[in-house]
C-alpha cells in the first residue's frame, strides 16, 4: 500500500493511463502549464508535453464539445471542469451529443470521454459553484456517473473510466483532495463501474451513501457504536449509474433498516431512486421506514457555519438512525 492524498491518487491514475494509451489526452482550463486549478494534473504537462495536456479557453460548451468530437474520432479525452457547476453551459453537448450518439448511430460511434472535476458544497464559494448534479446526469441513458469517496477508489475508478467506451461523468470533492488514504500500489489497480463497497460491516442498520457523505456515515457509525450500542453497516455506492442494486438489497436484507445519506438535495435526489429500489424489491425485509438525510433544500449558503449545517452532518445521521431504531 502507498499512502496518497485523493489528488495524488487521481494524478497517479491519470499518469498511468497517459503512459498506457497514446490516445489518452487531458484538456481543460489551466490543466497544463498551471498544473491544474486543484493541482490534480501537477507535473503531467512537463512530463507529457503539449500534445497530451492542453489548456483550453474559458468556454465549457466549447471545449467539452471539442472533447466529445475528439472521442468520436478515436481519442480518449479526460476533460477537467473547475467546478461541475460550470458544466451546465455544456449540457447540450453532454446530454444531446455524448449521451445520445452511440444510440443514434446504432452502436457504430462510441464516445469514450471522461468529464471530471469537483461537485460539492462546503467550501463557501456560493450557490453557483456548489452544485452536485449526479442526479441530473444519471437521469440520461447513455451517461455513466461515478462519485469516489476515497483515494483508492478515486484511482481505481478513474483508470476504469478512461478505458470505458461510454461517456463517464466523474465527480470529485475539493474537501477530499488533501485527505490521505492507503492506495494499492499494484501495477494496474482497477475498480469496475457499478460495484458498491462495504466500508464498514454492521448488523443493526445500513447507512448507504456516495462521495464525501460516506465519511460522514463512517463517523456516525463509530459514534452510534460507542454511545448507543448500535452496529451500523456503511455501504459506499461509488457508482451511481450503473448502480449496484444487489449490494443495496443485500445490506437491507441483512440489517432490515436503511438510512440513505447524500449531498444531493432531497427532491428528485439519488436517494429517492435508492429508496424506490428498496421499497420495490426489499419491502418485506424492512423493519422500519427508509430514512433519508440530504442537503437542506435551498441554494448553497455562502456563510461557512450555516453551510456546514446545510450539508449532511454526522449528528443528523445519528438522529435519523435513532428515529428508526
Amino acid at each position: 500500500m502507498a499512502l496518497l492524498t485523493y489528488r495524488e491518487a487521481l494524478r497517479a491514475g491519470l499518469d498511468e493511463e497517459l503512459a498506457r494509451d497514446e490516445n489518452v489526452v487531458i484538456l481543460g482550463e489551466e490543466v497544463a502549464q498551471y498544473n491544474g486549478a486543484y493541482k490534480v494534473t501537477e507535473g503531467l504537462w512537463k512530463k507529457w508535453g503539449d500534445k497530451r495536456l492542453v489548456d483550453t479557453p474559458i468556454s465549457e460548451a466549447g471545449f467539452i464539445g471539442m472533447g466529445i468530437g475528439a472521442s468520436m474520432l478515436g481519442l480518449r479525452p479526460v476533460m477537467e471542469l473547475m467546478f461541475w457547476s460550470f458544466a451546465y453551459v455544456a449540457f447540450d453537448q453532454i446530454i444531446n451529443n455524448a449521451g445520445c450518439i452511440r444510440y443514434m448511430s446504432g452502436g457504430l460511434i462510441n464516445v469514450p470521454i471522461v468529464i471530471r472535476g469537483p461537485a460539492n458544497g462546503g467550501t463557501s464559494v456560493g450557490a453557483t459553484h456548489s452544485h452536485t448534479p449526479e442526479n441530473l446526469l444519471a437521469n440520461m441513458p447513455g451517461l455513466k456517473v461515478v462519485v469516489p469517496a476515497t483515494a483508492a477508489d478515486a484511482k481505481g475508478l478513474i483508470k476504469t473510466s478512461i478505458r470505458d467506451n461510454d461517456p463517464v461523468m466523474f465527480m470529485e470533492n475539493t474537501l477530499l483532495y488533501g485527505e490521505k488514504w492507503e492506495v494499492p500500489d499494484e501495477e494496474d489497480y482497477l475498480i469496475p463501474l457499478g460495484q458498491a463497497d462495504v466500508k464498514r460491516e454492521g448488523k443493526d442498520v445500513s447507512l448507504i451513501a456516495h462521495g464525501r457523505p460516506v465519511l460522514t456515515c463512517l463517523k456516525a457509525a463509530e459514534l452510534l457504536a460507542a454511545e448507543y450500542d448500535i452496529d451500523a453497516e456503511v455501504v459506499d455506492l461509488r457508482s451511481i449509474r450503473p448502480l449496484d442494486e444487489e449490494a443495496v438489497l443485500a445490506t437491507v436484507r441483512k440489517t432490515h433498516r436503511a438510512v440513505l445519506v447524500e449531498e444531493n438535495r432531497p427532491f428528485c435526489g439519488i436517494d429517492a431512486q435508492v429508496a424506490s429500489l428498496i421499497q420495490e424489491k426489499a419491502f418485506d425485509d424492512l423493519d422500519a421506514p427508509v430514512g433519508r438525510v440530504s442537503t437542506i433544500d435551498a441554494p448553497a449558503f455562502y456563510s461557512p457555519p450555516v453551510e456546514r449545517r446545510q450539508l449532511p452532518e454526522s449528528q443528523r445521521v445519528i438522529a435519523k438512525v435513532l428515529q428508526i431504531c
